[in-house]
């Protein structure tokens, strides 16, 4: 049975906890970075999780018709396959099972802090260590990983009126359970990944459905199917078998890289595919010509579903593409003076992903907050893992990691080498500390820009969450991830400048 320590911690205004490492966020990627240094015999570490329990994405977001896009076997841990997945693209609560199971079986819950929010994180130039501020007190640590993910904090749209809205109203990142649907007017903002599942789910069982979009995506089929039943004992009783899976389906989707980052033209295979399904599935014309999209494929994320066009194409449901003037009270008014009434208005915007709110809350150590450092340079870091300025602090899932093809654990586990590698060679080398050079990061960033350049992302004609303020896309990496994988296998501390305890102790002694 798995420890539990949550309710072991300081209280707040109670002296604070030091650890070795504290690990803020326990999604895919805190939870799999504790469960390594467990193996790696390290206890001295916290995980510090705003929520109730692991999970991240996958707690939170229980919206209707939530699934993934990856493969199952492809979207989990290598090294904790899962013989029982039930279909091909898992639905929200197997995924969030499977990662609690995971949890459990490497009894890492006692290093776990739940229902602890990160108030602040802030570098002691005098003691070398953060000093990190939360909910549930106060702690400080030699070393801190930001694991928050990418799509953790929800986009709200800024709509005139939208706050006097007197229905229910709700980002589909925090699905209101208790809201009954059923037989009610109700309006979506956004056509993005949680849309397009979240639609079909509502569309049979409200009155109307009215679908405000900005910009058509792009759909493909979701090849999604039960396992049959000898499929799952081969799976569960011949290893091989799952591993075969996971190295087949890894290989098909790395070849779309080509497409997507050295010979754009290429998309235009997908690009058909979608087009034939779009005229086969939309029978309305009209419809049809507002759920195009004008830009090249792959430019936005490229979306999955065998079921939002055929709801779309429902008698009851409306595509809105005017847009939106003002919210009032129980109805939306879109800028050509159309009045539409509703009864609840669920908000599909996304999430801040190049703008996060947490970067208020980690201070540098010169005094600025990571929001003030992006805001000078742009967001980029080096090997999507450090900042400079943020000494001993590592980023899984940071600047340059996401995807737009294939599985983010691999991207993530391939960061956990990288950081577990980096915390070895600080014990290994007796360093106090450890800061990314601003040369190497600067020099790093300026090769990503240049091949992102090249890709579908920045020439497709799009505008997407993929860019930063200042047009840079600091979201995607642009080229296979076998070659990630290479970048970050070891910890290369001459990208580093770094200080030791015994230099440190010299100095004092000299004085």
């Amino acid at each position: 049975m798995s420890r539990k320590v949550t309710d072991k911690v300081v209280e707040p205004g109670a002296g604070a906890r030091h650890v070795t490492t504290v690990i803020v966020g326990s999604g895919f990627a805190g939870l799999g970075l504790a469960i390594r240094l467990r193996q790696q015999g390290r206890e001295d570490f916290l995980v510090l999780e705003r929520g109730s329990e692991v999970g991240g994405t996958w707690r939170d977001n229980t919206y209707p018709g939530a699934a993934c896009d990856v493969p199952s076997h492809l979207y989990s841990y290598s090294f904790a396959p899962n013989p029982d997945w039930t279909r091909s693209f898992s639905k929200q609560g197997e995924i969030q099972s499977y990662i609690k199971s995971v949890a459990e079986r490497y009894d890492v819950l006692d290093r776990h802090v739940f229902d602890c929010d990160v108030q602040s994180v802030r570098w002691n130039e005098a003691t070398a260590q953060w000093d990190i501020r939360t909910t549930k007190g106060e702690f400080t640590a030699d070393t801190v990983v930001s694991a928050v993910g990418a799509l953790c904090e929800p986009s709200l749209p800024d709509i005139k009126g939208i706050n006097g809205f007197e229905g229910e109203i709700f980002h589909s990142a925090r699905w209101n359970h208790d809201a009954d649907l059923t037989g009610k007017r109700v309006a979506v903002i956004g056509t993005g990944a949680s849309s397009i599942q979240i639609v079909p789910a509502i569309a049979s069982k409200v009155a109307t459905l009215d679908v405000y979009q900005r910009t058509a995506p792009w759909l493909l089929p979701r090849m999604d199917r039960p396992y049959l039943l000898p499929e799952r004992l081969a799976f569960k009783h011949l290893p091989v078998v799952q591993r075969l899976s996971r190295a087949a389906i890894y290989a098909a989707r790395e070849t779309q890289v080509v497409g997507l980052t050295r010979f754009p033209a290429l998309m235009k295979a997908f690009e058909a595919i979608s087009r034939a399904k779009l005229q086969i599935e939309i029978r309305d014309s009209e419809l049809r010509k507002k759920v195009t999209p004008n830009y090249r494929i792959g430019c936005k994320r490229m979306l999955i579903s065998n079921d939002y066009y055929p709801a779309l194409d429902r008698d009851n449901v409306d595509v809105v593409t005017d847009g939106i003037a003002e919210v009032k009270a129980g109805s939306i008014v879109t800028k050509d003076g159309t009045e539409r009434e509703i009864d609840a208005l669920i908000v599909a915007t996304g999430f801040h992903v190049t703008d996060s709110p947490t970067y208020n809350s980690i201070v540098g150590r010169d005094g600025r907050t990571l929001t003030e450092v992006f805001d000078q340079i742009g967001q980029q870091a080096y090997k999507g893992s450090a900042i400079a300025n943020f000494p001993n602090m590592f980023f899984l899932v940071g600047p340059n990691v996401g995807l737009g093809h294939t599985s983010m654990v691999y991207m993530i586990e391939s960061q956990i080498n990288y950081v577990s590698d980096a915390l070895a060679t600080i014990d290994k080398q007796g360093l106090r500390t450890v800061e990314v050079r601003e040369d190497v990061q600067h020099a790093y960033n300026a090769d990503l820009q240049e091949k992102l350049g090249k890709t579908v992302w920045n020439t497709g004609g799009c505008a997407s969450w993929y860019l930063d303020k200042h047009g840079n896309n600091t979201t995607l990496w642009p080229d296979f991830t076998f070659e990630f994988r290479r970048l970050t296998r070891y910890f290369d501390a001459d990208a580093y400048t770094t200080t030791t305890a015994d230099a440190d102790r010299e100095v004092v002694a000299a004085q």
